[in-house]
């Protein structure tokens, strides 16, 4: 039989190295080299981390390929729609879905924890209006560690789960403050007699008071049950991705054994930039920009075949997935339903409406497996539903909250150590020092 190893050949000396091969429940299998370095005195190269596995995880699992994602062994087509928000939270970070009487008991103490210290507000306050709201929620995640310092690490079970209820349950209040205080609008509480997602479009629509928009007659504006199930989708669909930039963040920044809050800020820190988060932003920033310049759709799509031409079409195809994105798949039928019921008679929608019939036809696209992915669609429901642009990655960020906080846990539960990466040096040699006067 032959053996589960692998043999690296140093060809300058005719060195051997044998390692062990590992194989997961899923997906490739893996070279254990922990022990290179001190074997052969030498580094591994891999920018990115994109060959390299950084930990064992028993919480999701991506197969590019053929387009798979599961959280805890469950396809998310069998969660996202199906099961809460608050559901699939509950199965992140305990590893299993709630009965339903867990489900209900959870469900309420979210809604009873959501309340946030008055010094917290206050430094909401300190804040200049219009500060973009991904700062102010990784300046008011922080700023938790200061309110709940009892309770910082996982060694207390109970402690800890009190803490990543806390935050669970605060994230979309902070989110909603955040936003409001970015347009200089007073602040709303939560309501604990709505659900999660409900409580949050509360938050961001109601006026002082606790009313929604009179559109008279007695008659006010309420928040519709297709709204909250598309928005518990999408929370549902981001709420975890494996070793992604922000989570990795979260990871790593935990290895030091700091705090779930001071990482879960890090990882707010990560997920803002463009290349991570921002790829619903940037699916709203090209389509009015098609729209300022007249509305063509047909004339970008072709721009995004001439291979002379630098625009990209935004929204369409995905690193991870190379056939289709199943989130997308789950998301569009959302999407659908919210434009139908809501009626929305919007420019920016119909160019996007227009992208998406002539991509998912067009034998360009097809070919290369360009499809809308979960960007694209949960842009078009943000749009829909009034969530300005600038809010667009902190809905990301409470969509993953349930997934740094399990990725977390189980890196201090797996006792991995201090995140160290290594670096092959470029710069200067030993260098002589001259002094200031003969420089």
């Amino acid at each position: 039989m032959a053996k589960s190893t692998m043999t690296l050949t140093d060809n300058r000396n005719g060195k051997s190295f044998e390692y062990n091969i590992i194989d997961g429940t899923r997906g490739p299998s893996v070279v254990d080299i922990s022990t290179f370095y001190k074997d052969s005195g030498m580094f591994t190269y891999d920018p990115g981390y994109t060959s390299t596995a950084s930990c064992e995880s028993k919480i999701t699992f991506i197969d590019g390929e053929n387009s798979e994602l599961r959280y805890r062994g469950y396809d998310i087509a069998d969660l996202a729609g199906k099961h809460s928000f608050l559901d699939v939270s509950y199965l992140l970070m305990r590893g299993k879905l709630p009965t339903p009487e867990a489900s209900k008991n959870f469900d309420l103490e979210i809604r009873h924890r959501s309340f946030l210290n008055e010094g917290i507000i206050r430094l909401f306050d300190a804040l200049p209006d219009g500060a973009h709201p991904m700062a102010t929620m990784g300046a008011a995640t922080m700023a938790l560690a200061a309110f709940y310092k009892d309770h910082l690490h996982l060694e207390d079970e109970d402690a800890f789960k009190m803490m990543r209820r806390r935050i669970l349950a605060k994230m979309p209040v902070i989110a909603a403050m955040a936003y409001r205080n970015s347009i200089g609008t007073p602040l709303i509480y939560p309501d604990v007699n709505r659900y999660f997602t409900e409580n949050f479009l509360y938050m961001l629509r109601a006026y002082p008071g606790g009313k929604m928009k009179y559109l008279g007659d007695g008659v006010n504006d309420e928040i519709k049950q297709v709204e909250i199930d598309a928005l518990d989708a999408i929370f549902t669909l981001h709420a975890d991705h494996e070793q992604n930039c922000s989570t990795s963040t979260v990871r790593i920044v935990g290895s030091s054994h700091a705090g779930l809050f001071a990482s879960i800020s890090a990882g707010v820190s990560a997920l803002w930039g463009p290349l991570h988060g921002g790829a619903n932003q940037a699916v709203l920033e090209m389509l009015e920009e098609i729209h300022a310049t007249g509305g063509d759709a047909d004339k970008y799509l072709n721009k995004a075949k001439d291979k002379n031409d630098p625009f990209r079409l935004m929204g369409f195809g995905h690193r991870v997935y190379k056939n289709f994105d199943p989130r997308a798949k789950i998301i569009k039928k959302a999407a659908d339903e919210v434009l139908a019921t809501l009626g929305v008679d919007d420019p920016i929608l119909a160019i996007a409406k227009k992208l998406e019939a002539s991509a998912l036809e067009d034998e360009y696209f097809k070919s290369r497996n360009l499809y809308p992915n979960v960007d694209f669609y949960s842009g078009i429901i943000y749009r829909a539903l009034g969530i300005p642009t600038d809010m667009f990655t902190v809905m990301f960020a409470i969509g993953r909250l349930p997934g740094w906080i399990a990725q977390w846990k189980e890196m201090r539960e797996n006792k991995e150590p201090i995140g160290r990466p290594r670096q092959i040096y470029t710069g200067h040699p030993l260098r002589d020092f001259v002094s200031s006067d003969k420089r």
